[in-house]
């Protein structure tokens, strides 16, 4: 497996994590560019929830607003220091745990609906 394949195969691990946890998800490939035709996956329900960006060494899960939501399981390792996002830095043959990583994800679903 070629380290591009453990990338594309965390990205999309991920999303079935985020899709089961909210099945209303939306997800869209969003600003597509020559060195990135196929774009990021951009993950929303009533608000942007996250974007699942490949890095040479490592996928980033950005949430956008990361600073607001609860992280009792600190999954959150970068953009800690923005007053908006935060990120979640994935390296090859790490995962972050499921449990808590859906949890993050229903609370930035509360969060878009004023829950």
């Amino acid at each position: 497996m070629t380290s591009t394949d453990w990338r594309q195969a965390k990205v999309d691990e991920l999303r079935r994590l985020i899709e089961a946890a909210d099945p209303d998800v939306v997800e869209e490939q969003k600003w597509k560019k020559a060195s990135n035709p196929d774009g990021v996956p951009l993950w929303s329900h009533d608000g942007m929830i996250c974007t699942g960006e490949i890095y040479k060494d490592y996928v980033k899960f950005t949430f956008a607003k990361g600073a607001s939501l609860p992280d009792p399981a600190h999954l959150f390792n970068s953009s800690l220091e923005g007053k908006t996002r935060r990120a979640i830095d994935i390296r090859e043959g790490e995962m972050p745990d499921p449990e808590a990583f859906q949890a993050l994800v229903r609370a930035a679903v509360d969060l878009n609906q004023g829950r």
